[in-house]
């Protein structure tokens, strides 16, 4: 075997952000490496820049202009005598154009060669070479502009999914059922492409109704050992992107797993490959298994494989990047137990996964036995509209997959997240699932279930009004330890109590009058008077046990619980076992109401205006998309409420825009409104 010299890493840059720089950064820092972060306008106070030993600014806010920004990050690793990049995954971390200038510039890309991920960067390659190597692949077809696309998807036959040839995350696809929607299918998926990939090539793929998602870990290092490290199951996804992630899978036994890691492995050879990758299949209800893609790159899911091998990945890559072979306990690695990792996203469920931005006023999840967190956000960060909207990756390890499911479900519905709207109620819901804890898991697992009831609030009614009796019961302790003068004395106080202090709070569910009065002293004990929207019987005989501004323990009906409450600007968080809630406190002398006209389109997000549809005067019918808009990489359409006339077009390409800004106006003609009506009727 050709000798290989062994290149030391000393100074690693890692091209990315978030969790994953701040993950890669904790393996270099223990193998004594010094880490190099690239950072954005809008990352600048990002806990990732703070975690690196050093940190170069990239000027500007976008993607194409900082993380995509081949040449300035070479810069970087110049400016910085980075003797290494690691690119992490999404961004540049599947471009042979970056891993190519990497080399040129004399710096060890971590990664597989530029030759293997250009192979691998386009499915279109991938499949073909699969096929010759004996994978099974699906059957697919080539598309673009001008080409007759229909008789096209006709041959893969339908349903037909249409798939960007760069790239991944879900973005560029869309499931098409019938022949007239395939065009537009297909310019909307090549818009999408060209955004996030910078490459607008689509294929349509014969699309397996509900399979199950299931990927297998490849290594490879430059001294030709090449293995697999088991499967990995990501069936519970939303749009196409996973959002629940397994290992090992529950619907693989001992001779599939044989079988799925031979395949992987076979690629693996075919490629000549080195370092970390993922061999992608998807497989029917008879567990037949079709290859998808190579993710030459380290996965968002790697650390479920970490927990049941109790290896490091990265420092994996780490070693075999400076020309190491794959350690011992890689070559000989086992299962051990069950992980699960659940994403927490920034995102409005309800609202049909619609991406959120704003701040996080609280991060903070309880590390318990088997409870691992990956968060590259912290009490005070930002999220941003310009990058993917994932908090943290939330994983949990346990003997059993039961075990593991518990541990992770309590660590989400246990956690306090505050401020940017997520998904964590979803996550929970699902993972206590009877399906999901069943093992029947596949792609369409979130089309059986309404994503929206599965999300709903985690505290219900009689929950909610406890928890804005703790709100205001916080409200107080907070004026009161304030105050200058008699701050021992309860809000309100007076010699003849004639009435209850109160506070109105506004949620979700509609508003809600607290009203109180609290006697005694703490140090001889304190009851307190409660009404709700003035019924003083629901909550009658609370004890309140203490108080501040941060924690209220009231005993009820016998029951003593404690919550935890956390007061920005005019919003309360309270979290208890019973659940969490926000309340808006309302003003008590609020200003007049500001009304948008009837047919009014707003934005639901801060993003970018990338398409217009119609023009003042046209006449458009009821859901017709008038405005898409571009907001953390993928296009969201804002449809007209009714049919008419758009009457007003505010924007145009290009325009950025705040969530709730009136983008157009439709006038609801007579027959349109006579429809309504007759509906109504």
């Amino acid at each position: 075997m050709t000798d290989i010299s062994v290149r030391p890493i000393n100074k690693l840059l890692i091209a990315n952000r978030g969790e994953i720089a701040q993950r890669v950064m904790r393996t270099a820092r223990s193998m004594g490496i010094a880490t190099v972060a690239v950072f954005s306008d809008p990352d600048t106070d990002m806990p990732f820049v703070r975690e690196a030993d050093e940190a170069v600014h990239l000027p500007g806010s976008t993607p194409g202009d900082t993380y995509l920004n081949i040449s300035a990050i070479l810069a970087a690793v110049v400016a910085t005598g980075a003797d290494a990049v690691h690119p992490g995954y999404g961004f540049l971390s599947e471009q042979a154009p970056f891993a190519r200038a990497c080399a040129d510039a004399g710096v060890i890309f971590v990664g597989p060669t530029p030759e293997v991920i250009e192979a691998m960067g386009s499915k279109l390659a991938a499949k073909a070479l699969m096929e010759q190597a004996g994978v099974p692949v699906l059957p697919g077809a080539t598309v673009s502009a001008g080409d007759d696309v229909i008789a096209a998807a006709e041959a893969v036959g339908f349903p037909v999914l249409v798939k960007a040839a760069f790239g991944g995350g879900g973005r560029g696809m869309r499931v098409v059922n019938a022949p007239e929607d395939l065009a537009d299918a297909v310019a909307s998926a090549e818009r999408e492409a060209a955004s996030a990939f910078g490459d607008g090539t689509v294929f349509l793929e014969r699309f397996v109704v509900d399979p199950r998602h299931i990927e297998v870990q490849i290594f490879g290092d430059t001294h030709g050992n090449v293995i697999h490290l088991f499967e990995r199951e990501c069936s519970i996804q939303r749009r196409y992107q996973k959002i629940i992630e397994e290992a090992p899978s529950p619907a693989v036994d001992a001779a599939r797993r044989d079988a799925l890691g031979n395949a992987a492995v076979a690629a693996a050879k075919a490629l000549g490959y080195v370092g970390a990758g993922t061999v992608e299949f998807v497989m029917d209800q008879q567990g037949e298994f079709f290859f998808l893609e190579v993710n030459t790159r380290l996965q968002v899911e790697h650390p479920v494989t970490e927990m049941i091998t109790g290896l490091d990945l990265v420092r994996m890559q780490l070693l075999v990047a400076q020309g190491e072979p794959l350690p011992d306990d890689s070559v000989v690695a086992t299962i051990n137990g069950h992980s699960i990792e659940a994403r927490l996203y920034a995102e409005d469920v309800a609202a049909g996964f619609l991406p959120a931005s704003g701040p996080v006023d609280r991060l903070r999840v309880a590390l318990t036995d088997g409870v691992r967190v990956d968060a590259g956000f912290e009490d005070g960060s930002v999220v941003s509209t310009f990058y993917d909207a994932m908090l943290a990756k939330v994983i949990a390890w346990g003997p059993t997959r039961t075990d593991a499911a518990r541990r992770l479900s309590e660590a989400l519905a246990s956690a306090h997240v505050h401020g940017v709207t997520t998904n964590r109620d979803l996550l929970v819901r699902v993972l206590r699932h009877p399906e999901f804890l069943d093992g029947r898991t596949d792609t369409g697992f979130l089309q059986r279930h309404d994503p929206a009831e599965l999300s709903a609030p985690s505290a219900d009614e009689s929950a909610r009004r406890l928890h804005a009796v703790a709100a205001a019961l916080a409200g107080q302790a907070e004026r009161r330890s304030t105050a200058r003068v008699l701050a021992a004395l309860p809000s309100g106080w007076r010699n003849v109590r004639s009435g209850l202090e109160s506070t109105q709070f506004e949620d979700a569910d509609g508003e809600l009058l607290v009203g109180y009065a609290i006697f005694g002293t703490p140090s001889r004990g304190q009851q307190v008077v409660v009404e709700l929207d003035g019924d003083r019987e629901t909550l009658a005989g609370i004890e309140l046990l203490g108080a501040s501004a941060e924690h209220v323990e009231l005993a009820v009906a016998g029951v003593r619980r404690r919550f935890a409450v956390q007061h920005v600007g005019d919003t309360w968080y309270v979290d208890s076992l019973l659940g969490a809630s926000a309340f808006h406190e309302l003003p008590r002398f609020p200003l007049p109401e500001v009304h948008t006209a009837a047919g009014s389109l707003v934005a639901p997000m801060p993003g970018t205006v990338v398409r217009v549809e119609a023009a003042v005067g046209d006449r458009v019918e009821a859901g017709a998309a008038i405005v898409v808009i571009e907001a953390m990489k993928m296009e969201h359409q804002i449809r007209a409420p009714h049919g008419g006339t758009l009457a007003e077009l505010r924007v145009e390409v290009g325009t950025q825009v705040d969530t709730g800004e009136v983008l157009a106006v439709v006038d609801e003609d007579e027959a349109s409104e006579a429809e309504s009506t007759r509906r109504v009727e």
